[in-house]
C-alpha cells in the first residue's frame, strides 16, 4: 500500500519562498515519476512539476525560475522548493505519483499554501 503525505504548506508575503515535502511510502518510489500539482479555489487542478526518475524536470509555465522539484530516492522523498511567491500561487499543493508502468498512481491529501500580505 502506498500512501503519500505532504507537508510545508502555510502562509507566506508575496516575495517569500516555501519548501513543500512529499513523504512517499511503499517500493515503488524509485520506479515511479512525480509530480506536483496545485488546485485554487473554483479552478481545475494543474500539474506544477515534475521530476522523472532519472531527476529530468518539467515545469509549468508560470513557475519556471521560481520553483525547483527535487527528490530523495534513498529516502523516498519529493521537494517543490518555491521562491518569490506570488498571490497567484495560492492553492492547496498535491504530491502525485505514477509508476514508470503506468499501472500504478496515488494521490497526496495536498497542502495549503497562501501567499498573502
Amino acid at each position: 500500500q502506498v500512501r503519500l503525505v505532504e507537508s510545508g504548506g502555510g502562509l507566506v508575503q508575496p516575495g517569500g519562498s516555501l519548501r513543500l515535502s512529499c513523504a512517499a511510502s511503499g517500493s515503488i518510489f524509485s520506479r515511479s515519476i512525480m509530480y506536483w500539482f496545485r488546485q485554487a479555489p473554483g479552478k481545475q487542478r494543474g500539474t506544477v512539476a515534475f521530476i522523472s526518475v532519472g531527476g529530468n524536470r518539467n515545469y509549468v509555465d508560470s513557475v519556471k525560475g521560481r520553483f525547483t522539484i527535487s527528490r530523495d530516492n534513498a529516502k523516498n522523498m519529493v521537494y517543490l522548493q518555491m521562491d518569490n511567491l506570488k498571490p497567484e500561487d495560492t492553492a492547496v499543493y498535491y504530491c502525485y505519483m505514477v509508476s514508470i508502468d503506468g499501472r500504478q498512481s496515488y494521490w497526496g491529501q495536498g497542502t495549503q499554501v497562501t501567499v498573502s500580505s
